[in-house]
């Protein structure tokens, strides 16, 4: 194992041309691209308002003929695709690799999906990059606290819709027509189980209701005019976080057994701060950043490691990834990982030294299974070999790898160097039928691309 590649591939996003001979020293290189602000996008492909038209358009158009209804759908989609090519693009240039994977992994932990809902689509973009980006190297509880803020994930996982039983909006409600409005538990069950505590946390259903009626009142303002019980008259600009105080759940609330009294948007905002500083918050995390960079079965002093790290620090996610890049175990040849399909297209278009991820990027990922930003379930994606090795899944990417060796304008004109990308062992033939002129040069990049070395990172 070359120290050099582990730290460009396994750490990072894969190889560009040369990139590999450039770093005398893998360990600091990781720490360097540490040292920096994140890496903030410079420009969005749309506003937040453009964004927000038209998200009030399909809704509005849900009344109209089926010909506006797909108009509008269109626009939707239309704007999801540029949000993915952006990111993805973000992905492909990145001159501080690691921390634009931590952007995807994090990305991924407080994962939304478009696939779940249509108005999450638009929104999916704007919500890496303006709740998870800003806070890859600051502390979790600032990141978790902006997602539980996004629109993207008050509407994926319900809590926009969540309504205190006894709060005055549901008492008007009841008056005007009768109508029982009550909880929505989706989001505070996966605040507790997927980005906080973890299944081991020691949290009960009780737990899940309590901090549901916490939760009560964050909602949106911007999706539509009046609409709604206790939505304000707002109907223009971005679609943003709102806090409807008619909502909320009244009293005091018992989450973990730490008693919250009445405060309104402040109450939400105290517990979601102590979930992140509690003790198994950082065993989970630590467990799975562990597993995302070091192997499927992550080494136990390594997960200690991380989570003291995480503990120490008070959830500061730099001192975090700083550990991760000193675990010794993270470094051994028995450290590697699968490459799901997003890194291994990622990867290709680094060791063809692509400018920019083109329009046929987010249809590849949809082909290989798995979409920018649509893991199937509220879990995100998985990341271990037996989530993407399949005898369909490696038959498909040995497809897709003949198909991307046929492009000239994107494939390199010598697939020899392809070889500063993959940590080939001893004795493999890949160096050979690189360098075998009998072989078209179409068949040679497909053989790189989808060699077993190029699979693993």
């Amino acid at each position: 194992m070359e120290l050099t590649l582990a730290a460009l591939n396994r750490f990072g996003l894969g190889a560009r041309p040369d990139e590999r001979r450039r770093i005398s020293d893998p360990r600091r290189w990781l720490h360097a691209q540490l040292d920096a602000p994140p890496p903030l996008l410079t420009a969005a492909p749309a506003s937040a308002t453009v964004i927000a038209d038209a998200v009030r358009a399909f809704r509005m158009a849900r009344q109209g003929d089926e010909r506006q209804r797909q108009a509008t759908r269109r626009r939707l989609v239309e704007l999801a695709l540029a949000e993915t090519r952006a990111a993805l693009t973000a992905r492909v240039t990145a001159e501080r690799p690691f921390v634009e994977r931590l952007v995807a992994f994090w990305s991924n932990h407080l994962c939304v999906s478009t696939s779940a809902k249509p108005l999450v689509a638009p929104l999916a973009g704007s919500y890496e990059r303006e709740a998870i980006r800003p806070h890859v190297l600051g502390r979790f509880e600032d990141m978790v606290l902006a997602s539980a803020r996004h629109p993207a994930m008050l509407v994926y996982l319900d809590n926009f819709q969540s309504i205190g039983p006894s709060s005055i909006g549901a008492r008007r409600a009841r008056r005007a027509d009768g109508t029982a409005r009550g909880l929505n538990e989706n989001y505070a069950r996966e605040l507790l189980e997927l980005h906080t505590v973890g299944v081991g946390g020691g949290y009960t259903q009780q737990d899940v209701q309590q901090l549901a009626r916490v939760l009560t009142g964050w909602g949106i303002d911007g999706l539509a005019a009046g609409r709604g019980v206790g939505a304000s008259a707002a109907s223009a600009g971005a679609i943003r976080f709102a806090f409807h105080d008619v909502l909320h759940e009244p009293g005091s609330k018992t989450v973990l057994g730490v008693r919250y009294d009445e405060g309104g948007v402040s109450e939400g905002e105290r517990v979601i701060r102590t979930l992140c500083r509690h003790p198994a918050t950082a065993r989970f995390v630590a467990q799975k950043l562990v597993t995302h960079f070091v192997a499927d079965d992550p080494p136990p002093a390594a997960v200690e490691r991380v989570a003291h790290a995480f503990r120490a620090s008070d959830g500061d996610l730099r001192m975090t990834a700083r550990a991760l890049v000193d675990a010794p175990e993270a470094w051994t040849p028995d450290a590697r990982k699968f490459r799901t399909p997003h890194d291994w297209l990622v990867a290709v278009l680094r060791a063809f030294a692509a400018t920019e991820a083109s329009e046929a990027a987010p249809v590849v990922l949809r082909q290989l299974r798995q979409p920018l930003w649509s893991p199937p379930s509220p879990k995100g994606f998985g990341d271990s070999v037996q989530d993407w090795a399949d005898p369909d899944a490696l038959l498909h990417r040995a497809e897709l790898a003949r198909t991307i060796g046929r492009r000239p304008g994107a494939r390199p004109a010598d697939p020899r160097t392809l070889l500063d990308a993959v940590d080939a062992p001893a004795g493999d033939l890949l160096d050979t039928m690189l360098s075998d002129r009998a072989i078209d040069v179409p068949e040679r990049v497909a053989l790189a691309i989808a060699a077993p070395a190029f699979q693993w990172r």
